[in-house]
């Protein structure tokens, strides 16, 4: 059985129906609705199970006694989860050999619901992913496989996630297979010294800090780069307007203090607690997102007018 809702899951699916193991049935969100017209939406993994003729279930309670009762009635040896809301027990306790999660870090860092966004912005030069066998406390689970990538200067939380979806799915293959053969040393996750978290980002997280050093805002933008966006209010001529702020570069132009904004030739630049950093990629409330330049040149304000507002 199989439990994920999201394109990240949808890779790991994908990687076990070709690998020929006997996926019953797959359980994911809701369909909701999306775009304008506010249309019911179909979850990507749905999406690929009834192309590939494989049975759905989208309970609103994981704990409601029908959806319990279907799932004894599929009779599945065991359930992989990726990308999925927390199981109750009496889910993830249910098949003979387990319930086994793919989670996008090299466990026991990075625990929660944003591993790849906070690797990033955390500065972390590499990550991975790791298999292991849920238990009650979340991410805590006794680990069968891990497997690491480095993370490279320029990635961003949509560039690490494509390479961490493809890592998963290879990674999840080889644990099933150890499973099926009963060839499980599952380990411990070993005590840190100092924990790192990986907890869900609402909102106001995105909040960028001029105050920090230029490589710590430059990591914080590209971890919540394309999704959710990192953003800083702007006062504009005595209109504040959120901009998000999708790309940056380091300038190596020490500055005098964070907050401030300066443009000169075609490029803005707003200062942080070290350094000025150069503003690539920006989008204005209502309108597409655009390289710097293209910003400038259809700007309708002074570039004096414009203030961070903290």
């Amino acid at each position: 059985m199989f439990f994920g809702t999201p394109d990240f899951a949808v890779a790991s699916l994908e990687a076990l129906v070709n690998a020929s193991f006997d996926v019953v049935g797959v359980v994911t969100a809701p369909d909701k609705p999306a775009g304008r017209g506010h249309k019911l939406q179909a979850p990507p993994v749905k999406v690929f199970a009834e192309q590939h003729g494989i049975k759905v279930l989208q309970p609103p309670r994981l704990k409601a006694e029908e959806f319990i009762d279907e799932l004894r009635r599929l009779k599945a040896d065991l359930q992989i989860v990726v990308a999925f809301r927390m199981l109750p027990e009496v889910v993830w306790n249910m098949p003979e050999l387990g319930t086994y999660n793919v989670h996008a870090s090299l466990l026991p860092d990075y625990r929660g619901a944003a591993p790849i966004n906070w690797a990033i912005i955390r500065g972390e030069k590499k990550t991975g992913v790791t298999t292991f066998k849920l238990k009650h406390e979340i991410d805590t689970g006794n680990t069968l496989l891990q497997a690491a990538i480095a993370i490279e200067p320029n990635d961003t939380a949509g560039s690490l996630h494509d390479k961490l979806m493809a890592l998963g799915a290879e990674t999840l293959v080889k644990s099933v297979k150890l499973i099926a053969e009963g060839n499980t040393e599952l380990k411990p996750q070993p005590e840190q010294a100092q924990e790192k978290h990986a907890p869900k980002i609402f909102k106001e997280d995105c909040r960028i800090h001029w105050n920090q050093t230029a490589q710590e805002v430059h990591d914080f933008v590209r971890g919540m780069a394309p999704f959710p966006g990192a953003f800083t209010d702007v006062d504009v001529s005595g209109v504040t307007q959120k901009w998000k702020i999708a790309g940056t570069a380091l300038s190596g132009e020490k500055a005098d203090g964070p907050g401030l904004i300066r443009i000169r030739e075609h490029q803005l630049q707003i200062s942080t607690q070290d350094e000025w950093l150069d503003i690539k990629t920006i989008q204005a409330p209502g309108k597409k997102r655009l390289n710097t330049d293209e910003f400038l040149r259809g700007a309708r304000f002074e570039p004096d007018s414009l203030k961070i507002i903290a």
